[in-house]
């Protein structure tokens, strides 16, 4: 197992000191550690992985410097573009390190959303012709042969990092004054839903938390879409199902979700559905992977969605006020709930028992009734 704090600081020692990406479960320890150890311009929480190759270009030829992008594997569907039209060597030549989070590896059990990724990541960085090396002890060495393979070629290069890989390395999880937590939202939100509504849920703990309170409930899961994977697609998904029922549909985002592919928003607005209902519960933090920070707390979310055609977007931080949100929302069409809710999660949740092909067929039984 690698020091954390040792690898970081012999980055930083070889000029690898600006970093920038989406945090992920796998690097939780290495980005923790870069949080507390790098200030604000050396560390950018991105919108996404692309958005992280984007600003490492931008960073590298304003500086002649290598930008550091840290990464969970799925999130290099998202590097594709601007890896192959940006950086590639045909076309701008622009050096970067990539660290990636080995989610799914082959031989090792992991959730089905990352066991296609994971065997596909290595042949998906050689088919774009990426040098890579999996990360181990001898770090040291990996990272000179890294630094030198850049200056040499000026071409990205990957770090593949495996399960364990980092020591711990905690720090304090930033805190808000809200009181409410993501699961006592969850349930008040869905005790009030009707028998025949519908919900997408976003990735992580919250469809985790939505399957165990269902359970909790004794009611079965046929009306909820479990978005395991495919982060900042779930309003997309709900807009989808919108388009052929006149059921009404609510979408369960994140923060960290609704930011990544913020400009779905506009699409959806511009293209109003009356059934699609959509929830945005924001802790800042990007929780399911580690608790690393979001803007979600820096930006007016309710006025972007005004922006784009929400009619109304209305706030909660308590229960009440969820309560009298959706009232309004389930008879009117294009309007918006934002609940603020502090970080947090119980230590015994769960994971849904039913796999996701299963989830899909009883959905798709239910909502053609």
């Amino acid at each position: 197992m690698i020091n954390t704090k040792e690898f970081y600081d012999y980055l930083v020692k070889k000029g690898l000191d600006f970093f920038v990406g989406v945090p992920d479960s796998l690097l939780k320890n290495l980005c923790a550690c870069i949080k507390e150890n790098s200030d604000s311009k050396h560390n950018i929480i991105t919108a996404n992985e692309g958005n992280a190759v984007a600003i490492a270009c931008g960073y590298h030829m304003s500086s002649n410097k290598y930008g550091v992008v840290y990464m969970q594997n799925s999130g290099l569907g998202n590097t594709v573009n601007p890896l192959l039209s940006l950086a590639d060597e045909e076309v701008y030549n622009i050096p970067m390190l990539l660290i990636i989070g080995w989610r799914g590896e082959p031989g090792k059990k992991d959730e089905p959303q990352h066991v296609k990724q994971g065997k596909l990541t290595l042949p998906l960085l050689e088919t774009m012709g990426i040098e890579y090396m999996i990360l181990n002890s001898n770090y040291q060495e990996q990272i000179d042969k890294c630094y030198n393979y850049m200056k040499e070629t000026n071409k990205p290069i990957a770090v593949v990092v495996k399960k364990d890989t980092f020591d711990n390395y905690t720090i304090t999880k930033e805190k808000n004054n809200y009181t409410l937590t993501r699961e006592e939202a969850l349930d008040t939100v869905l005790k009030e839903l009707n028998d025949d509504d519908f919900i997408v849920s976003t990735t992580g703990k919250t469809s985790r938390e939505i399957f165990e309170l269902r359970e909790k409930n004794h009611q079965g899961h046929a009306n909820d879409f479990l978005t395991v994977g495919s982060m900042g697609h779930t309003a997309s998904i709900a807009f989808g199902m919108c388009l052929n029922t006149d059921k009404n549909i609510y979408c369960i985002d994140g923060d960290g979700s609704f930011i990544m592919h913020m400009g779905s928003f506009a699409v959806i607005a511009q293209n109003q559905c009356d059934n699609f209902k959509y929830i945005l519960i924001n802790n800042g933090a990007h929780e399911s992977v580690g608790g690393q920070p979001t803007v979600g707390f820096n930006i007016k979310i309710d006025e972007i969605l005004k922006a784009v055609g929400f009619k109304n977007v209305y706030l909660a931080t308590d229960k009440e006020e969820i309560k009298k949100a959706i009232s309004k929302m389930k008879n009117n069409s294009m309007e918006a709930l934002v609940i603020y809710t502090k970080q947090g999660s119980r230590e015994d949740l769960g994971r849904p028992t039913t796999t996701p092909v299963e989830n899909k067929v009883a959905l798709m039984e239910k909502i053609s009734k």
